[in-house]
């Protein structure tokens, strides 16, 4: 794994999730209109607060959409973690490819985005932990 280095703006989200939730933090993604915190595992229930308190408490204070997924050592389970609450059908690794099916049309439009949008952010933050994937490809 390559050494992730945060700005200070990264550092501030991290530390404001730490506050409201108390969750055991492993990374935090920001984008224009998105925070994707990556929590330990068993932490998922933690973060979200009883009835999604916390992440609504962050999408106030951040004003950006709220993600949170659990890390884990097996890559697939990771994805699946990542991508919910998209419903995959299989996740297969193959030669540093991984190849994704989703449940139904709705899910894998929603898995691609728009112009590969979605699926080539979760590339990039599964390629910070996993740097032997070479590509992520849905059926």
């Amino acid at each position: 794994m390559n050494k992730i280095i945060y700005d200070s703006n990264t550092v501030f989200f991290m530390r404001l999730f730490d506050l409201i939730t108390k969750a055991k933090l492993k990374d935090c993604i920001i984008t224009e209109n998105m925070a994707v915190y990556i929590v330990e595992e068993g932490e998922t229930g933690k973060a979200v607060g009883k009835g999604g308190i916390n992440v609504r408490t962050l999408e106030k204070k951040t004003k950006r959409k709220i993600k949170i997924a659990e890390f884990s050592p097996e890559i697939l389970k990771f994805i699946k973690n990542l991508v919910a609450p998209v419903q995959l059908i299989n996740a297969e690794k193959e030669d540093g490819i991984i190849t994704l099916t989703a449940k139904d049309l709705k899910s894998r439009g929603l898995l691609i985005g728009r112009n590969g949008t979605n699926l080539r952010f979760f590339e990039s933050i599964i390629k910070r932990y996993f740097p032997e994937i070479k590509e992520i490809k849905v059926k």
